[in-house]
């Protein structure tokens, strides 16, 4: 299942990230919230964001609002208005920003004992949350399809399918604040993961892990989800440390 083919849509795809802003800060907190699908991968580099009238109502702002964030964002080199039938604004592929200097700006600017335990005790919550509450039929297909996702990922999107696994059990904990908070520390996460190469037998092991996951959440296992999430979350936390401490 390729992303171009998601039968799901991106506009499911973002439902963890995208929410309604409080008023007063509209401006503020759709750029945040944009900057996270960008920064998460959600939409990848190539492909085209939610036209303009679905993200203004999704978002609860006006597509005058909606224009300058996009403006920031083009701005930035983050996207690109493209005009004509098949027009829209897209992401723009990240470019190599890596290096040594990169990472130590990377590093720098991060707590990662603080980002990695704020992690954890958000990831093992929702798993926990996810198997203690049930989830309805709908919402474990759409658990199970994410978890596929992740098998069928060729190498160079499977931290997008991932991040999506990962998300997808945060917003169906049933805590929008938890969502949301999560959103944010993931897109720290995966600023740290773009510095440390994909490791093929740490891929394969974490896919066992999310296996087991999915089961113990699928099962109403509380315990068992909390503690494979425990466990997988250690394993990011050791090659984090490894390679960036």
């Amino acid at each position: 299942m390729s992303w171009e083919s998601d039968t799901q849509g991106v506009g499911d795809r973002l439902a963890p990230v995208l929410r309604p802003v409080r008023a007063g800060n509209g401006f503020e907190e759709a750029l945040e919230q944009i900057l996270q699908v960008v920064r998460l991968g959600l939409v990848p580099g190539g492909e085209r964001l939610p036209a303009e009238r679905e993200l203004a109502e999704r978002l609860g702002i006006s597509r005058v609002t909606l224009r300058e964030v996009l403006k920031v964002l083009h701005d930035q080199g983050l996207v690109e208005a493209r005009r004509g039938r098949y027009g829209g604004t897209f992401v723009l592929p990240r470019t190599d920003a890596g290096g040594e200097d990169e990472l130590r700006r990377r590093i720098a600017e991060v707590d990662i004992e603080d980002v990695l335990r704020f992690r954890e005790v958000l990831e093992v919550g929702a798993a926990g949350l996810c198997a203690a509450h049930g989830l309805t039929q709908e919402q474990a297909d759409r658990l199970r399809v994410a978890l596929e996702r992740t098998h069928e990922a060729p190498l160079a999107d499977y931290r997008r399918a991932d991040t999506l696994l990962h998300l997808t059990l945060a917003e169906l904990c049933g805590s929008p604040s938890l969502t949301a908070q999560y959103a944010a520390v993931r897109a720290t996460v995966n600023d740290l993961l773009d510095c440390i190469p994909l490791l093929v037998r740490n891929l394969e092991h974490s896919q066992r892990q999310h296996t087991a996951l999915v089961e113990a959440v699928l099962d109403g296992d509380a315990d068992g989800a909390r503690e494979m999430m425990r466990e997988h979350c250690a394993g990011t936390a050791a090659l984090l440390r490894g390679f960036l401490t």
